[in-house]
């Protein structure tokens, strides 16, 4: 099996001892996923439709045409509930890590000074909220440039995290060339972050998470209410808090303008904001926060 390309082992039973800031047992780092103007239209030359997370759960696609409702439906995200999102996390006086498309920042740049202006981290997401994985090499190339040009732009400071989320083969390898990135979040597989050999260097993965993820409103079988979402992130964080007394741990919280930031599911956040802050021993803390402790605390092994 020396060719076997996946890790199936990881740390194992011993993972790392982790001295998270503080002695928090708990790392949590709550991720905006801002796609609201970046996803499939005709108006884009794509062929169809955006038939992916959207209220309407498994309607198709329209082949050809645009979909007016879809379309208002991601406009929301935008318009309405990104402010949402922005009041509550302000108000809670929290770090956040913004995974922007970059065509979505540009058609809203309010929102993008907004996020600045709070001191949220913005990490790449694309430049299209699209699927990786058949788009030729230097079209992606030139998106993650250009996505990287729009957030420094925009926000004012160019981002150090990236994640594509449907990626393609090529995508940690492009994201290491490009040069100016400390980690990518494109991996599921760990509660902690780890080193993964890309192009002849260590390159950070810092994992995300799609269980604890607002996502899960717009899938068959997943949360119906806010109290369902409400309920599994309570349990996460408190299993991850009593595993923390001997061994801390990481956890993503996936949330996105236009899911989370309907009225109807917006006190899933901050009833879960106030749980974690109530039971303590818990770093809310970016993206890049993490990965700037985890690079200094735990550096990449030594070539050889």
């Amino acid at each position: 099996m020396s060719g076997y390309e996946r890790d199936l082992v990881g740390y194992g039973a011993e993972p790392p001892q982790v001295r998270w800031p503080g002695g928090a047992r708990v790392a949590v780092s709550l991720v905006l996923n801002y796609e609201e103007g970046g996803e499939r239209n005709i108006l884009e030359g794509d062929e169809g439709s955006e038939g992916y997370l959207h209220e309407i759960v498994g309607a198709p696609p329209v082949a050809g045409g645009r979909d007016l409702n879809a379309e208002s439906m991601f406009a929301y995200g935008a318009r309405a509930g990104f402010w949402r999102v922005h009041r509550t996390v302000t108000a809670h006086r929290v770090p956040l890590t913004v995974f922007a498309v970059g065509q979505a920042l540009e058609r809203n740049p309010q929102a993008a000074r907004a996020m600045g202006a709070a001191g949220w981290e913005v990490a790449g997401h694309g430049w299209r909220w699209i699927d990786y994985r058949d788009v030729p090499e230097e079209t992606e190339r030139a998106d993650i440039a250009r996505t990287v040009a729009t957030i420094e732009r925009l926000v004012g400071r160019r981002p150090v995290g990236w994640y594509t989320g449907r990626v393609s083969s090529r995508t940690r390898r492009l994201v290491g060339e490009e040069g100016g990135f400390l980690y990518d979040c494109d991996d599921y597989s760990d509660d902690l972050p780890f080193y993964v050999a890309e192009g002849g260097r260590q390159q950070l993965v810092v994992p995300y998470g799609l269980d604890a993820n607002d996502f899960k409103f717009l899938i068959v079988h997943g949360f119906t209410t806010a109290d369902d979402m409400l309920a599994y992130l309570v349990d996460t964080y408190d299993t991850l808090h009593a595993e923390g007394a001997e061994r801390p741990r990481m956890m993503s919280v996936g949330l996105h303008a236009r899911i989370i930031g309907r009225p109807g599911r917006i006190r899933a956040l901050d009833r879960f904001l106030r749980h974690v802050a109530q039971l303590g021993d818990g770093w809310i803390a970016t993206r890049e926060q993490i990965a700037r402790h985890w690079l200094a605390e735990h550096p990449p092994p030594l070539p050889g």
